[in-house]
């Protein structure tokens, strides 16, 4: 399969040019020059709509502008992000957002830049306002200037730069979930003074949750017996503060060059409160105790981080430019945690102290060189660079003083060094034929040594871990003769996933109940990046001014995938505790196909009301070799999801109506031959109601998680200990709610 694959591409290719070579003359009749056509070039001070850019565009994207971004007026850009297509959002709970992943495939596979660099360690989407974003583009396949880590697709989110703000925007709003205000302030500030043009855009925002859990963990024998039974009942509450900052400045030069300078701040603390109970109704004789009744836990967290991207645009001889990108990124980010663990007549136990202490910073260099090679063909090279340092201090103490793993309180320093070489090349061989092709070349290399820093031993362990990908890339797209509205896309690339340094070099993380659905988990410094080869082909039918009809398909042949693995160790006292590890464990392919519609109900019939039908859904299907079927599908992968989404304008009053749904089925995977792990469906429904009180101030009304359906999770574990053969089960039961808010947006 993998070696059709750049053949039908470079059919792709040949049969253009050879479309090209007989309107220019037969095989009786010789070619003769002719002088190019004078062409009509209309310009216009606006950059084209979002859905021009996504049907001109060779490597295929989606764009989505501030209308999509202010359509239900979300209060983070996850929640805009999981209406997309083939979009879904892993983790959390409904409602309350994750990490976002394209194409069901889990975490790590989606590839998210910020202005088109890698954001900075500990940079969450959960933090980053609609208000402070210009446009989104989600690209299912990689592109050459891009890294090429993108095995599932690229997300790149352009942040506000103002080129069409006049007016001082304030957005004031409030989300209520449980009886619990989440107040918001949104400020954008744009400004010109002389051939310097700035955008200052900040928001503040207090977030205030609610949790609880509810857990069963059986542990059966072959027989059927149950050995032990335990009941865990949790519940939480915490406020997160946060401040977002998004200032940019941009200077033009008399000699029409341009100097760019974009800086994203953002500061976040935190303060939580849990308790825990635990009951263990049934157990056999010689099964362990419970470890404690009762568990009551104070955490706090404070995380700091700036990352600064800007770049230098200057104009070459003709029609060719160089750009210099350059930036840096500075982050820090401290917790610690307080638990105290009490049996049941209160009597104190244990005591538990884990702090961690982690300092990033990193800088990067890059350019760009761009330039035509005659019409319709465009030529562009460039080069990165880009360094980064952790810091990082993790201690986990008993109430004696006592270290919980082997390494408490060694200090970790990591470097980690990127460098990458490309080209790529635009060519519009003919109106109806344009092809895309590129070749990266990316080099990472990290290193990490650990030192017992209370005992001065440092540099006590090194670790090196080196990886190079090549990664040629080629995109096509076919404009139909005579049908205008319909085109083809077809692309064939490689791709990769790597580690990131906490899979290569984590101290371990300690689970305080462990146990083999819950263990602890540790990182693998051999680790080698997940290497992709894959296909994509669309057709899409373009509709009136921003409406489209497509259907995609795509595959992945995955080498090197990376699999957590379980095994046992012996912790400092002795104890036998479970352990999670990545480790390359060979061959998958994933699969699947994704349709989307996107129209005004008028544009199908004429007399309809002004309504906005947006639809989606997707369907996939995977499998890892060497596991066992018939759920041996790549990790936290959906079959399907789907979205619909309505909004509707009155034409009599200035209200404007919307809901969207947002659905993903229920989700099994067997791991391993030991492991099977379940999710449940996730179901929300979102409604807005938006009134336009003034030409300059509107009000939205809105309403998340409508349905509120509790997430449901199973972990079955076969584990072997003892010379038996015990089914340890554990299944969590999390409620989630609806949230409420109301949003003032005003101009002046």
């Amino acid at each position: 399969m993998s070696k059709l694959i750049p053949i039908a591409c470079l059919a792709l290719i040949g049969a253009p040019l050879q479309a090209y070579a007989q309107q220019q003359g037969s095989d009786d009749k010789p070619v003769t020059a002719s002088a190019p056509p004078v062409q009509q070039v209309t310009i216009t001070n606006s950059r084209a709509s979002d859905m021009d850019e996504r049907r001109n565009a060779t490597a295929g994207k989606q764009v989505y502008g501030r209308e999509e971004l202010d359509r239900n007026g979300d209060s983070n850009l996850g929640d805009v992000l999981k209406r997309l297509p083939g979009v879904t959002i892993g983790g959390g709970r409904p409602g309350r957002g994750g990490d976002v992943r394209m194409r069901g495939l889990g975490n790590g596979y989606t590839q998210v830049l910020v202005n088109g660099e890698r954001p900075p360690a500990g940079f969450s989407m959960e933090s980053l306002a609609p208000d402070q974003v210009e446009r989104v583009e989600v690209m299912r396949g990689p592109v050459a200037e891009h890294s090429a880590r993108a095995i599932a697709g690229t997300i790149n989110i352009v942040l506000r730069d103002g080129y069409q703000q006049k007016d001082l925007q304030v957005k004031l709003a409030d989300g209520v979930e449980q009886g619990l205000h989440s107040p918001n302030l949104s400020l954008t500030l744009p400004g010109k003074q002389g051939t310097l043009s700035y955008t200052l855009s900040g928001t503040l925002g207090i977030n205030r949750q609610h949790n609880e859990g509810h857990g069963t963990s059986t542990d059966t024998r072959a027989d059927g017996t149950v050995e032990r039974l335990q009941l865990q009942d949790d519940d939480s509450s915490g406020t997160t503060k946060n401040l977002n900052l998004a200032p940019r400045v941009s200077y033009k030069f008399d000699n029409g060059d341009t100097l760019n300078f974009q800086a994203f701040v953002m500061a976040m603390r935190s303060d939580t409160g849990a308790t825990s109970a635990l009951r263990q109704p049934a157990a056999l004789p010689g099964v362990p105790a419970q470890e404690y009744a009762t568990a009551d836990t104070q955490s706090h967290a404070s995380t700091t981080f700036m990352r600064g991207f800007g770049n230098w645009v200057h104009r070459l001889q003709g029609a060719s430019k160089l750009d210099v990108k350059f930036g840096f990124g500075l982050g820090r980010r401290d917790s610690d945690a307080l638990r105290y663990q009490y049996d049941a007549k209160g009597s104190l136990l244990d005591r538990f102290t884990d702090t961690d202490a982690s300092r990033d910073r990193g800088v990067n260099l890059g350019g760009k060189y761009t330039s035509p090679l005659g019409q319709g063909h465009l030529l562009a090279a460039g080069w990165e660079v880009e360094t980064g340092h952790r810091e990082q201090t993790r201690v986990a103490l008993d109430k004696n003083g006592a270290s919980q793993f082997a390494d408490s309180g060694d200090n970790l320093t990591a470097d980690t060094r990127r460098v990458a070489l490309y080209a790529q090349d635009e060519w519009d061989i003919t109106p109806a034929w344009s092809v895309y092709g590129g070749v990266r070349w990316e080099g990472i290399r990290t290193t990490s040594e650990r030192g017992a820093g209370s005992a001065g031993n440092v540099n006590a362990d090194t670790i090196r871990n080196n990886s190079s990908v090549l990664s040629p890339l080629l995109h096509g797209v076919w404009r139909i003769p005579g049908q205008e509205r319909d085109q083809v896309r077809l692309s064939w690339t490689k791709s990769y996933k790597s580690p990131n340094v906490q899979d290569l070099i984590a101290l371990p993380a300690l689970s305080r109940n462990n146990d083999a659905t819950r263990p602890d988990r540790t990182g693998n410094p051999n680790l080698k990046p997940e290497l992709a080869t894959g296909i994509d082909l669309a057709y899409e039918h373009y509709l009136g001014r921003a409406g489209i009809v497509s259907a995609s398909a795509f595959i992945r042949d995955i080498d090197d995938l990376i699999r957590r693995t379980l095994t046992t160790y012996r912790a400092p006292d002795g104890t036998l505790r479970w352990i999670s590890t990545p480790s390359n464990v060979g061959h998958a392919k994933t699969k699947g196909i994704e349709l989307e519609a996107k129209f005004q109900l008028a544009e199908w019939f004429a007399e309809a009301p002004a309504i906005d039908v947006r639809a989606n859904y997707s369907r996939f299907w995977s499998r890892v070799d060497g596991i066992p079927g018939p759920d041996n599908r790549l990790d936290q992968q959906a079959k399907q999801t789907g979205n619909l989404g309505l909004d509707y304008r009155m034409k009599d009053a200035p209200l404007t109506f919307g809901a969207s749904f947002n659905w993903t089925p229920s989700i099994r995977v067997q791991s391993s031959t030991e492991q099977v792990v379940e999710v449940s469906r996730k179901r929300v429904l979102d409604a807005y109601v938006l009134w336009k009180a003034t030409a300059f101030t509107q009000v939205r009304l809105s309403a998340s998680n409508m349905l509120a359906d509790d997430a449901i999770g199973n972990n079955l574990v076969m584990a072997s200990a003892g010379g038996k053969s015990v089914a340890k089960l554990s299944s969590t039961v999390n409620p989630t709610y609806p949230v409420w808010s109301v949003r003032l947006e005003t101009k002046f």
